[in-house]
């Protein structure tokens, strides 16, 4: 009894410890330092949205006693329910009643009331009395506002510097006191730029021929020999994928196979040939619009039909049809412009400044598509692709569409875009319900954003010159942030969908418009800007941490070492094909089935269609890349999955990057990684040269690097244990028994088990997987 009151005195204790060190925290930043300048977008603004706009802000349906404090003429005005008195005084926080309720004491007076859960910190009600004083100034939002590009700063260490880029991120460092790391050795570089221009380790030809190059362009010479390898194209396709929503599967309950592949070659085409993004972007969104269109352009559009489209009986037609405009619209405005656009489908936006009627209004460019909601689902290829529509004979695939991987003669077709003859009448939907039509608007833009111009016509072709006006303010910013994004796994805005007003603030702001207006005015050339980044001091140091940058910087938001990461879900599967051998590297074409536990689609399936069952693949389609893999919407291939690949059901900039220990377990257990350690091992054996060759040779294959002295060591002991485990010939056949690549004749079983479970550890190694 003693001893169970002295363990609740102790955890007693323990609570009280714990509220004391919330205290003092929050004590701590009450004493942050208010800075010298007060800036509404980098310092007010933040709080207001956080704290003042969900009932002072965009959405009038939510807005309380009139009070709007998101527009500067707004917030000058008298009190509707106090017209003495005003929100916002310039220059006098003791006459502004913004200022006086957020620091009143009175619990009747105090704003946010208490109610809302929401309260202001010492430091965020000083930054605003502080604003106040300085002249209270509004400023457009900073992502609204055409970027400028800025002057390069001068830094100190200019011989740290090899590029613009390294100016801005060198200033920031050398503000906050910060040593840039040195560049990382050859071999690591090597496997990170290889990994992040083409998704695949480098070969152990690549590694001697660059570690013997000891000339200054060597790196050079690498960054353009994998910018102009085929697999680059696949590579950057991989982000595209996850933003258009690409799947090999209608979604919904029936889920059936849909054949949009060919939009998939395209994607992979466009990037190896480079095209310019201004150009990518606008023969997916119109190029059915464009004169003359060629097949081509008509292919590319398939970017507008990759949404879920559903095939079960009984649903409203018109619903349907509703929902896979708003899933357009939807994309547009996450993809292309970075903004929660969605927000604003059943009511004015919350936070931007974005209307219910100009949602709406942006929705009209996508309403007038000659497409149903329900198209039957009975038949042969004809049902794989729903109308508008394109078919590719085999002439197209011979001229025009030579890029397209046709294995077959059946007929391949292809959801496109293509509009209505007549124009659709466009309704504001009233709390988004489908027919439930308001006042009728006409296609346009957010004006916050920028006008929709009088020159260009009212339909997608249009909207793609407004979105590549030059004075848009978002369309080169979004994608540069994007492109950042796939090498530093952070963008220089986090919310790479969200530049709104909920956004995060960019944490290098100059360095975003240096590049955003250098990307247009070098003719949107994306090769270009991945050179750039890839090529800069600041992509080349070293990922070693200190724990003192650790501690102060424990994100890496001031980029003072490279990111350490794991690579995408597809990557882990090519690099474990790849170092095997295993890999069947070609280029496009229909998805494939690799091995998958049984049972998970008989068991979440209606039933009907020819994906009620998985039927896995054999041959070479068992070792093509893991971007080809067959994605089923309802149940997506669970190696992926467990790796943060994303389903496809929606528009996705930003896939999450876990650790969990489902992860180890595919990695040990994976018939793929299984089967690839057997086949590795099996080459290894053949090969005339020492047992601790071949253990130094498959760690550079998979790690990308020589192994130390310790390495070495821990892998001849493990080997020779393993090759005492498996003296009993019947456990080594079992062990060998996975996969359907043939084990080669005449080889020691004994030998091969053994060199197979070293070979498994080492694709096991945390280092295998992670770019650093």
């Amino acid at each position: 009894m003693y001893r169970r009151l002295f363990c609740l005195m102790l955890a007693f204790v323990g609570i009280l410890y714990v509220i004391q060190a919330c205290n003092s925290s929050g004590d701590q930043v009450v004493e942050e330092e208010v800075p010298d300048n007060i800036s509404y977008n980098f310092h007010v603004r933040p709080i207001l949205s956080d704290k003042c706009f969900i009932c002072h802000g965009p959405d009038a349906n939510k807005r309380e006693a009139g009070l709007r404090l998101d527009i500067e003429e707004a917030a000058y005005k008298a009190l509707k329910e106090k017209p003495s008195a005003h929100a916002l005084v310039p220059f006098k926080p003791l006459l502004s009643e913004v200022f006086l309720r957020i620091s009143s004491k009175d619990s009747a007076l105090i704003m946010p009331p208490k109610s809302s859960n929401l309260k202001l910190s010492a430091h965020e009600i000083s930054v605003i009395e502080k604003w106040i004083k300085q002249g209270a100034k509004y400023e457009r939002h900073w992502a609204f506002t055409p970027p400028v590009k800025p002057n390069v700063p001068k830094v100190k260490n200019e011989e740290w510097t090899k590029n613009e880029i390294d100016h801005f991120i060198l200033q920031k460092l050398e503000q906050k006191r910060v040593e840039p790391n040195p560049q990382a050795d050859k071999e690591r570089i090597l496997k990170r730029v290889s990994l992040d221009l083409t998704g695949l380790p480098p070969s152990i030809e690549m590694m001697d021929k660059f570690l013997a190059d000891g000339s200054s362009n060597a790196y050079a010479k690498v960054v353009e020999s994998l910018l102009q390898s085929p697999a680059y194209g696949e590579k950057m396709a991989l982000h595209w994928l996850d933003v258009s929503r690409y799947a090999d599967s209608h979604g919904y309950q029936d889920d059936n196979y849909r054949s949009q592949w060919p939009w998939r070659d395209w994607v992979i085409h466009a990037f190896n040939k480079n095209i310019p993004y201004d150009q990518f972007i606008t023969w997916q969104l119109a190029g059915d619009l464009m004169p003359n269109a060629t097949k081509e352009q008509l292919l590319a559009t398939g970017f507008n039909r990759n949404h879920k489209i559903t095939e079960e009986g009984g649903v409203i037609d018109e619903e349907y049809r509703v929902e896979y405009v708003s899933d357009r619209t939807n994309t547009f405005g996450k993809a292309l412009l970075g903004v929660t656009l969605e927000c604003a489908h059943c009511h004015d936006h919350k936070y931007d400044p974005f209307s219910q009627k100009e949602y709406y209004q942006v929705y009209a460019f996508f309403n007038n598509v000659k497409e149903v909601g329900l198209e039957s689902s009975v038949g042969g290829p004809e049902t794989y692709a729903k109308k508008p529509l394109m078919e590719i004979s085999n002439q197209d695939i011979k001229k025009i569409l030579s890029f397209v991987n046709k294995q077959d003669t059946n007929k391949l077709i292809v959801s496109v875009m293509g509009d209505q003859d007549t124009l659709r009448k466009t309704y504001i939907l009233n709390r988004g319900v489908y027919d439930d039509h308001g006042t009728e608007v006409e296609a346009g833009t957010p004006q916050s954003v920028l006008s929709f111009s009088k020159e260009y016509a009212k339909n997608r072709l249009g909207l793609s010159k407004w979105l590549f006006d030059k004075k848009n303010p978002l369309t080169s910013r979004v994608f540069v942030n994007q492109v950042w994004q796939e090498f530093f796994g952070r963008g220089i805005v986090k919310t790479s969908g969200d530049f709104g007003m909920q956004g995060e603030l960019p944490s290098h702001p100059e360095l975003l418009d240096w590049l955003a207006v250098d990307f247009m005015n070098h003719g949107w050339d994306i090769k270009r800007l991945v050179k750039q980044i890839v090529s800069s001091a600041t992509y080349q140091q070293s990922a070693v941490v200190s724990a003192e940058k650790l501690k102060t910087d424990p994100e890496n938001i001031l980029l003072s070492r490279a990111p350490r990461y794991r690579i995408p879900a597809e990557s882990v599967r090519d690099v474990v094909l790849a170092s095997s051998g295993l890999l069947v590297k070609t280029i496009g074409g229909p998805s494939v089935k690799p091995y998958q536990p049984a049972g998970l689609w008989e068991a979440a399936t209606s039933g009907r269609g020819i994906l009620a069952n998985y039927k896995q693949d054999s041959g070479n389609s068992l070792y093509r890349r893991g971007m080809y893999t067959f994605i089923k919407r309802t149940v997506p291939p669970p190696t992926m999955a467990i790796f943060d690949a994303s389903n496809r059901d929606q528009c996705e900039v930003k896939r999450l990057n876990t650790n969990t220990p489902l992860q180890a377990l595919v990695m040990m257990n994976d018939p793929a990684v299984l089967e690839a350690s057997r086949v590795l091992a099996a080459r290894l054996l053949k090969e005339n040269t020492s047992a601790e060759a071949k253990l130094v040779k498959g760690f550079r294959m998979i790690v990308c690097r020589n192994p130390n002295e310790k390495e070495v060591q821990l892998l001849n002991s493990y080997y020779a244990d393993q090759l005492k485990v498996f003296q009993q010939k019947s456990k080594a056949e079992k062990a060998l028994a996975v996969g359907q690549y043939p084990l080669p004749d005449k080889i020691d079983k004994r030998s091969l088990a053994a060199m197979m479970q070293v070979i498994t550890t080492i694709y096991n190694l945390e280092e295998t997987i992670t770019k650093t």
